[in-house]
């Protein structure tokens, strides 16, 4: 008779593989983190490292003056190149009327970078008339214009062709992929798509040429780029006369490599230039910033590291030394992925890195403290079986508020361009890297330590056999915050007003980057020193002047505009530490962020707030995405309020500490209400006003913790860096403070008003005051959260 294995065995050796799984799922996911980092250095900044200056000038045509506005144009087009290329955090403004200056960091080729920039990618596509009769026409020039459009150019063998007035343009294109075609023998190619008037005129033009016979080059379609035959095939037999190619598409061939056809994609989707461009200079540009600021901004990023781990481990000991470890290797991960994807970091981006592992302590937090309720709640305690309780129930929290951020970098990431562009890069590897390190190497270290025996003996090294001293407050005073939530609205709309009107009464600071200014280049007697450049501006009125080290020896100063006695201020200092100064170039710049990026960002956050509230909806119910949403845009209107009454700049550091604040904002509504849900799924019939208070009371410590190692790091930041930094940590400061507050005081009673006016019921809500914010359970009498005490001890 075969004897049956105890349950307890049985489910001791599934857990025993699940926790081995994850062991080699981290120590996978750390190899190649670290094989990465060796291997691949990430690309730094102008602002950290410098990068390659190239000056491109605008060329008037027969058709187009090279205008201001003109200009403009190709400064986005540019810019579209430029994101195709791979190049993240470039800069690219307008100087003068007619100039464009671009500035590449870390890039392996400017000549090939300032090659395909300075092409003007104008792509016609063309019915052929036959061979010229005088094949040295096409060696006269590039084209012969004639009455009716005609134009001879040389094919790809060097045949001569005539060619009818151009049927399609780049105006007709919707996009182009290079694809390596594998199945025809084709090698690489470009597949171009046209949009709906284009696909007609494409099925107009090979209609025509199927119509002659096979063979006769009255049957072949030139495809020209730059006034260069690129590709001209003959229409294929199977297409009938007149019906021509339908499907909008077609297919470039040639000898192309990978990177020929990758760039020859990237010109043709990128679109032509509205007038030529011709490069006049190429150099070497320094570091906007620094040697001190850099190293201020390190030193803070370190100290405020530190007093984080320090922080996580004295709230929860052991497992608090433990998720250090873990917050270790999401910094190893992270980076890893930054420099497998190309990114480029900048100063705000290495703060904004190093807040990360700050907030990256939230998913340890949720579960530690999980893991503590579960704790109370047993008569007979288990520290591993409440670790594991508490990633189970943790789990949906994580889920929720992580995959709403990640909704919003990819929206940032396919819609936006530029640095908000990149910095939904950058937010979504964070995201991904966070919860790897929380819920498969926390997970790892946390079970196993929780296994070994002399741990077993001494529960209270843990740091989660007790239910810490926030909580334990709570529980004494179990205060019914929600009795009054109109209160609470009222208080947070008098904030908001307060702050908003700052933007009525004194307007927004706007940046450099947003309104351009003056670029003024200096050659020296003696070579400046850049930092002491920058010293002795900020001494003269000018703390936000931008100084570089330019090509051989001379220097750069960007400013905002300026008036002449300002720039002679300006010239002054520098000559004070050159000697005989001379102005090698005096332009206005226009803005980096330019109108179009602007407007890119302004739609893909909307739809991203728009696409979080859908998520929140299907997840939770509308109600909570409505007022997860509305207490984002109160933290919004907040931040942005006060740095107006502060004059503070808004500029692209500000920028980002706003999409910061954003995604920190949702987090905390959504694990708020994630346990509103959980709640109501247990006690449907209670009063919602009460579940909610339940529910801000059994998350507080949570909010507390994770607030704590964010404002640890930023308060470093703010005091320890330079002033390039100072502005990002006070941002970053204002909105984790009016987040934390919002996610309570703002969006928990603004649910609570739209559920009674959906179901038409005014609870009294004073009767769910003390007693009802938490139970007493068993016979030790002790007061514990009400989320876990009716599930039976997991083993």
């Amino acid at each position: 008779m075969k004897r049956s294995r105890p349950p307890s065995r049985t489910r001791s050796r599934s857990r025993s593989r699940s926790l081995n799984v994850r062991a080699l799922l981290a120590l996978a996911v750390l190899a190649a983190s670290v094989a990465i980092a060796l291997t691949m250095p990430v690309r730094l900044g102008l602002d950290l490292r410098g990068g390659t200056q190239i000056v491109l000038e605008t060329k008037s045509t027969e058709t187009t003056k090279a205008d201001r506005e003109a200009t403009d144009r190709t400064v986005e087009v540019l810019r579209g190149r430029i994101d195709a290329l791979g190049v993240a955090e470039p800069t690219i403004v307008r100087s003068g009327e007619n100039r464009v200056v671009v500035e590449l960091p870390g890039v392996q080729d400017p000549k090939k970078a300032a090659d395909v920039l300075g092409r003007t990618a104008q792509l016609t596509v063309h019915s052929v008339l036959g061979p010229a009769e005088n094949p040295a026409e096409a060696g006269e020039g590039d084209t012969e214009a004639a009455k009716d459009g005609e134009r001879v150019l040389p094919d790809e063998s060097g045949q001569s062709l005539r060619l009818k007035a151009a049927t399609l343009t780049g105006q007709d294109v919707k996009g182009a992929d290079a694809r390596f075609d594998q199945q025809n023998g084709a090698g690489w190619t470009v597949t171009v798509d046209f949009k709906d008037s284009g696909s007609d005129r494409w099925a107009q033009v090979t209609g025509e040429a199927a119509c002659n016979p096979a063979g006769d080059p009255k049957r072949r379609v030139a495809i020209v780029l730059d006034d260069k035959i690129i590709s001209s095939p003959q229409v294929d037999p199977s297409v009938s006369c007149g019906a021509g190619i339908t499907g909008g598409s077609t297919q470039i061939t040639g000898s192309f490599d990978d990177a020929e056809a990758r760039e020859l994609a990237l010109l043709i989707k990128g679109g032509a230039l509205p007038v030529p461009v011709e490069t006049i200079e190429q150099r070497t540009i320094g570091a906007t910033l620094g040697d001190e600021a850099i190293n201020a901004g390190a030193w803070a990023a370190v100290i405020g590291t530190a007093l984080t781990a320090l922080f996580i481990i004295v709230v929860y000991r052991l497992m608090g030394a433990l998720a250090t470890v873990a917050l270790l290797c999401y910094g190893l991960i992270s980076y890893a992925a930054l420099a497998a994807v190309g990114a480029t970091l900048t100063l705000p981006g290495l703060a904004g890195f190093v807040l990360a592992i700050g907030m990256a302590v939230d998913a340890n937090v949720l579960v530690f403290e999980r893991a503590r309720e579960e704790q109370a709640a047993r008569t007979r305690p288990s520290t591993r079986s409440a670790l594991t309780a508490g990633f189970r129930s943790a789990f949906s929290a994580i889920a929720d508020s992580n995959i709403t951020t990640l909704i919003a970098a990819a929206l940032l990431f396919f819609l936006a361009s530029g640095p908000v562009k990149g910095f939904g890069v950058t937010l979504g590897i964070g995201v991904l890297a966070s919860m790897v390190s929380a819920l498969v190497i926390t997970r790892v270290l946390a079970e196993f330590a929780a296994s070994r025996p002399a741990v077993f003996r001494r529960p209270g090294i843990t740091g989660i056999s007790t239910t810490g001293p926030v909580r334990d407050a709570l529980l004494r005073r179990n205060p019914f915050l929600m009795a009054r939530p109109r209160r609470w609205l009222a208080a947070s709309l008098i904030v908001m007003v307060v702050a908003g009107s700052g933007i009525l009464v004194r307007g927004l600071n706007f940046g450099i980057e947003f309104t351009g200014g003056r670029l003024i280049e200096y050659s020296t007697a003696d070579q400046v020193d850049p930092d002491r450049a920058r010293d002795a501006l900020a001494d003269a009125g000018f703390p936000r002047a931008v100084v570089q080290s330019s090509g051989d020896g001379d220097l750069t100063v960007r400013t905002e505009e300026l008036t002449d006695d300002e720039a002679a201020t300006v010239t002054k200092a520098v000559a004070e530490l050159g000697g005989e100064t001379e102005k090698v170039r005096d332009e206005l710049i226009g803005p980096s962020l330019g109108e179009e990026l602007r407007r890119d960002a302004l739609i893909a956050l909307g739809l991203a707030l728009a696409a979080q509230l859908a998520y929140l909806a299907v997840r939770f119910r509308l109600l909570f995405g409505t007022a997860a949403v509305s207490a984002l845009a109160h933290d919004v209107v907040i931040l942005v309020g006060v740095f107006a009454w502060l004059g503070k700049p808004i500029d692209g550091v500000f920028l980002a500490a706003l999409l910061t604040v954003i995604g920190y904002s949702v987090n905390d509504s959504v694990v708020l209400f994630d346990r509103v849900r959980e709640l109501l799924g247990k006690e449907r019939k209670a009063p919602f006003a009460r579940l909610t208070n339940d529910a801000i009371l059994q998350t507080l410590p949570r909010t507390v913790n994770t607030g704590m190692g964010a404002v640890l790091i930023l308060a470093s930041l703010a005091i320890l860096a330079d002033d390039s930094l100072t502005d990002f940590a006070l941002a970053l400061l204002i909105g984790v403070g009016v987040g934390t507050y919002s996610s309570v005081f703002t969006a928990s009673p603004l649910a609570i008003e739209l559920h009674d006016r959906g179901t038409g019921s005014r609870t009294t809500r004073r009767k769910g005051g003390k007693g009802q914010g938490a139970r007493r359970t068993g016979k030790t009498d002790k007061q514990v959260p009400a989320s876990r005490t009716e599930r039976q001890e997991a083993l």
